[in-house]
């Protein structure tokens, strides 16, 4: 947030003063009720969410969650963060260190476990007007530094850093902005890109130091604009391989995006007709890069071919 902008700051301000037991954020295409007494999941939601919080009198909501601390004598020589959805636990606690990522990787599994009608695939997700680029997301692959470049450098809206969306209805990708999440060397990578705020860097997580990225406004404000998927990337970040670019047909990729579904089995025909649609049309690639120039450029080519 602009620090310099004082009805910022007056947002800002009416956050942290706000109860968070009285709070529901607007994420597109959900409203999610949070509650916590953490300090730092306040902060947390205040960086990154100030023009989505409002009051939650007489809200609706889909996903009622809670940060918690743990119970009995944790809470005092071993301080611990539980996450709970509607009352239940899906997860062990946390380290208490670590509640303000855990409201983040619990909400993921929330959108991933009650998708209330859409496909949701793991892959990153951003537009060019309404012309949408995927890139399904295989562990270490380096798909969250390629989707913050692509924001942040190359001028792509943001639709997902994690959840690619999909509406069966009309077969478009529905944003869901949040925090774009980098992990251990692309933290530095990501904090020179023109424009980027990050957040605390949080160590010794499961998936090592992990840091958010906020979305940038015009994501925001156009969380309602959804968008036709045209070009459908893989990408594979090897620092010691040649740069690769090959077009791959639409049954391989077909292939290896039910592999990042997390409901495909769940929706049955419904999802295989929508799968089928989302690619209807859609160029499919995977390439290989060294460097985050050498991604930007390779789909560049990507978007310019005939």
């Amino acid at each position: 947030m602009d620090s310099s902008c004082p009805q910022s700051e007056q947002r800002l301000h009416a956050y942290r003063t706000r109860h968070l037991s009285d709070l529901v954020l607007e994420i597109p295409p959900f409203h999610v009720q949070v509650r916590s007494p953490f300090r730092t999941v306040h902060a947390h939601l205040g960086f990154f969410y100030p023009e989505q919080a409002r009051s939650a009198a007489g809200a609706f909501v889909d996903f009622e969650v809670a940060l918690l601390p743990g119970r009995g004598l944790r809470r005092w020589w071993a301080p611990q963060s539980r996450f709970a959805l509607d009352g239940d636990e899906p997860f062990y606690p946390l380290s208490a260190r670590q509640a303000a990522p855990m409201f983040e990787w619990g909400l993921n599994w929330c959108v991933a476990q009650r998708p209330l009608g859409y496909l949701v695939m793991h892959a990153a997700v951003l537009a060019d007007d309404d012309r949408a680029i995927m890139l399904p997301g295989f562990p270490g692959a380096g798909k969250s530094t390629l989707c913050a470049a692509l924001a942040l450098c190359a001028g792509w809206r943001l639709l997902s850093d994690e959840l690619a969306i999909l509406d069966p209805a009309d077969a478009c990708l529905v944003p869901h902005p949040r925090p774009i999440s980098v992990k251990n060397e692309s933290i530095d990578i990501v904090a020179s890109f023109p424009g980027a705020r990050l957040g605390p860097v949080y160590h010794d997580t499961r998936k090592g130091s992990v840091c958010h990225v906020a979305p940038a406004p015009a994501a925001v404000a156009q969380a309602s604009r959804r968008a036709k998927v045209s070009w459908v990337v893989f990408p594979r970040f090897d620092a010691a391989a040649e740069p690769y670019c090959e077009e791959i047909s639409r049954i391989e990729a077909f292939t290896l995006i039910s592999e990042q579904s997390f409901n495909n089995e769940r929706m049955g025909q419904l999802g295989f007709q929508a799968l089928c649609a989302m690619l209807d049309g859609a160029r499919c690639w995977e390439i290989r890069y060294r460097s985050t120039a050498e991604a930007l450029a390779l789909v560049r080519h990507i978007r310019g071919a005939a």
